[in-house]
């Protein structure tokens, strides 16, 4: 073991059998920690402080814990009353449709209420919806090493998972609610429905899909050559 591993924090935790695990690094205890192993009350012991704390009381922790008072509550546009045809015209995605198209779209979709903090999907699950922002914010982000990083905030209006939804490959980041938001997300097997069911409303809203993504695309491309302009070349991520 090389001196910089020697120097990492390293963690236990107190299991329910009354047994104490590790001592890991930080990866591997948020891996634990994803898995369930490892709850908000449980209890850690830090080897670098030599004290026992709740899990949810670390402070390189408490952002896995904070989506625990809340979870994603889902319903269709209809049951929820509230969602028009006008609404979703507000997404830029859609803004292009008509107003019967988006009626029939409607049909095909789902609402889902994100509370602040929630996790709405994790890295590695399967790309099997794509989701539009009604109200709210959310973000994505990666965890690196224990540290989290932010790659793209989306706000009211805008949609994410189109090429993942395409591509049908898994989630390349996390997506969490920075605020309480109101999402409309279409599942895959929706989606297989539009295009089998409806082909008439298959080509307009593919249509707006792959302009979305050729949009999307330019603009990564153009950032990427300001980016090495300036000596900082960053990539892209699609989720």
């Amino acid at each position: 073991m090389n001196s910089q591993q020697d120097d990492a924090p390293m963690y236990r935790y107190w299991g329910s059998d009354a047994i104490a695990y590790g001592p890991v690094e930080l990866p591997e205890f948020v891996t634990w920690i994803k898995q369930g192993r490892v709850k908000a009350d449980t209890w850690v012991f830090l080897d670098e402080k030599q004290v026992w704390t709740r899990a949810a009381e670390v402070d390189e922790l408490k952002m896995f814990f904070r989506s625990k008072g809340g979870a994603a509550e889902v319903t269709k546009p209809g049951a929820a009353g509230q969602i028009t045809a006008e609404n979703l015209r507000r997404i830029k995605l859609f803004s292009s449709m008509d107003h019967e198209e988006l009626e029939s779209l409607l049909h095909y979709m789902e609402v889902v209420k994100l509370p602040k903090f929630a996790v709405l999907f994790r890295a590695g699950e399967p790309a099997d919806s794509m989701f539009s922002i009604l109200e709210g914010e959310v973000r994505a982000r990666k965890i690196i090493e224990g540290k989290e990083t932010t790659l793209f905030t989306w706000q009211a209006g805008e949609s994410f998972g189109e090429t993942a939804l395409l591509t049908r490959g898994p989630r390349s980041g996390d997506v969490v609610a920075n605020e309480d938001s109101v999402l409309l997300k279409l599942p895959e097997k929706a989606f297989n429905k539009i295009i089998t069911e409806a082909p008439a409303l298959a080509t307009p809203f593919l249509l707006s899909i792959s302009k979305t993504i050729t949009t999307r695309a330019l603009d990564l491309g153009k950032r990427y050559e300001d980016a090495i302009r300036m000596g900082t070349a960053t990539g892209g991520l699609q989720v």
